[in-house]
């Protein structure tokens, strides 16, 4: 960017696309990576953090950055696809430095507390560098829900010191605000690759459905960890949000006494329904299984039917039918009649019954099916959900498809890159000469090609300039 370039608050980079010099998109920027310097020196951004369409998280020097504009962040196309390691000199941004509480500093002397917002980069005039320029703050003490909130200001950042201070009970809002439009899939990734400490503090600011939906998509360690974490009557309200299947999963990991505290602060309903899905072997139907879809009476009308799978809070696969059943309408149920698909739904008056539209051909699944059997039915008849029966005829659940997939795929999928085969994975440490790590050493300093410092652009620190606090 030419001298004179406008300056950027990060919080409008997490999420931008980052595309190569032909236009095709390459990833999106989901941090910043930055070294903090002694004297108050601002911080010297060393480049993004980029999530490619694998979720491989890379790391991009900002001289390989041709331009930040228009919502968008163009590279020279020269990419290292090693996976990013953070260095123990270096700092994220989103993950580190917002909601830190530091001091603001006036005359040389500490003035008062108060929590980063937001912060500006901007390039410096005729370099390629970029540095942290800027500090938007709120005044006040820590924010409650009833607090009010203090006033806001933006300072240069000479005017705080406390980021290299280690914090405890840093907060999250501005870190959650940033990552707000998030899937709960890419939330989670997100998470999975905070620190143990940051992981908890955001997991701890999170509404409990939320949190519960992120929980469903996390590795099975970093689930037991910010469980372990809460206060038991907030993780028992957690677990209630959850998909049962996916809470009963959780809550089987678990020692059996804590497990015990848990169900007994649950509403007597759920926890009945997680000490029943408990009671079933993982891989089997019983074990795969929700025990909340959509049962309708035989009197009830495809308006009916439309109205519940309207419901927001329906996954696709669950909405994808409904099951008729005599009652009671909670699982276990009373006798199952058959099932109706959402298509038929569609093509049907409001006013049909829906007894009169069931599809009552196929055979149920058993509780005790085995996960190649369940497996093979849904490949078999397409089905994206199926209803579970036992021996007496009752509904008591109903797997669906991505449940399968779930315990289908090997275990530590979640903490693993798309679309990568076998011999990718196997050959992805020893690509080329690179050195061990992301392979940041490997790219040019053009500023001194014979210096015996690494070329990523980021140890070219001259003496005063070593990683370190800036107000130590």
């Amino acid at each position: 960017m030419a001298a004179g370039a406008p300056r950027i608050f990060v919080s409008h980079l997490s999420g931008v696309a980052v595309f190569d010099p032909t236009g095709d998109q390459v990833g999106r920027v989901r941090d910043l990576v930055v070294m903090l310097r002694v004297a108050r020196r601002p911080p010297r951004v060393l480049g993004l953090v980029v999530e490619l369409a694998t979720r491989r998280r890379i790391f991009l020097p900002m001289t390989r950055v041709t331009g930040i504009e228009s919502g968008q962040v163009i590279t020279t196309g020269v990419l290292n696809v090693r996976r990013f390691e953070q260095r123990p000199t270096e700092r994220l941004v989103f993950g580190e430095l917002l909601d830190r509480r530091v001091t603001l500093v006036e005359s040389g002397e500490p003035k008062e507390e108060v929590t980063v917002l937001d912060l500006s980069v901007q390039q410096l005039p005729a370099r390629r560098d970029w540095e942290i320029d800027r500090v938007f703050v709120r005044k006040g003490g820590k924010g409650g829900a009833f607090r009010r909130k203090g006033e806001t200001l933006t300072v240069e950042w000479s005017a705080v010191t406390g980021f290299a201070l280690e914090e405890h009970g840093q907060g999250a809002e501005s870190l959650l605000a940033t990552f707000e439009q998030l899937r709960p899939a890419d939330l989670a990734n997100v998470l999975h690759h905070l620190s143990p400490k940051r992981r908890v503090e955001v997991a701890a600011a999170l509404d409990d459905d939320r949190l519960a939906d992120v929980l469903e998509e996390l590795p099975e360690d970093d689930q037991i960890e910010i469980l372990g974490k809460l206060k038991e009557e907030r993780a028992a309200d957690v677990l209630e949000a959850m998909d049962p299947d996916d809470a009963a999963d959780l809550l089987s990991e678990l020692p059996t006494e804590e497990q015990e505290r848990l169900l007994s602060l649950m509403q007597p309903g759920d926890a009945a329904d997680m000490r029943r899905l408990m009671s079933y072997e993982e891989r089997t139907a019983g074990g795969l299984m929700t025990t909340e879809p959509i049962v309708l009476r035989p009197d009830a009308t495809v308006a009916d039917a439309l109205a519940r799978v309207r419901n927001a809070d329906l996954s696709p696969a669950l909405a994808a039918q409904v099951y008729v059943c005599r009652p009671p309408d909670e699982t276990p149920t009373g006798k199952y009649l058959g099932t109706v698909h959402f298509q038929r739904l569609l093509r049907d008056p409001p006013y049909t019954l829906v007894s009169a539209i069931i599809d009552d051909d196929l055979q149920p699944l058993e509780p005790d099916a085995p996960l190649p059997v369940v497996a093979g039915f849904f490949a078999t008849y397409d089905m994206v959900s199926a209803p579970v029966v036992d021996d007496a005829g009752a509904l008591l659940g109903a797997v669906t498809v991505d449940d399968v997939l779930d315990h289908m795929l090997p275990e530590d999928w979640r903490e693993t890159e798309f679309h990568l085969t076998e011999d990718d994975k196997d050959g992805e440490d020893d690509e080329g000469d690179a050195p061990e790590g992301d392979g940041r050493d490997l790219l040019e300093d053009d500023t001194n090609d014979d210096s015996d410092d690494t070329h990523d652009g980021r140890e070219g620190l001259g003496k005063g300039e070593e990683a370190g606090s800036h107000d130590a």
